[in-house]
């Protein structure tokens, strides 16, 4: 890890977790009892890595909704703050969100 971070990697930090945990409960999640939500944050090659990983088998899609629309922006807000993010199926049941924000 480097010895200074930018300023704001807190924040946005925060603000990707929110986002990415927020998706997982609302669309991924089946309401079931022993339905988890995972969430792995990890530092690797210059970023921290956070995987928000949920049992749906739905694949998130970034969406562009009308100005009116009360919904639908969290992965536009994902877009702009990661450096890279994907989606993958979970090995056995499930989809992961993986994103990086970069230390600098």
């Amino acid at each position: 890890m480097p010895d200074v971070l930018r300023p704001q990697l807190g924040d946005d930090l925060g603000l990707l977790t929110s986002e990415l945990l927020t998706n997982a409960i609302r669309h991924g999640a089946c309401g079931k009892d022993g339905d988890l939500v995972e969430l792995v944050l990890w530092p690797a090659d210059g970023h921290y890595w956070l995987a928000v990983s949920d049992p749906g088998t739905g694949k998130p899609v970034l969406a562009h909704p009308g100005t009116d629309s009360e919904s639908g922006r969290g992965l536009i807000l994902v877009e702009s703050l990661a450096t890279a993010w994907t989606v993958r199926p979970r090995p056995t049941r499930g989809t992961s969100v993986i994103a990086g924000l970069s230390f600098r």
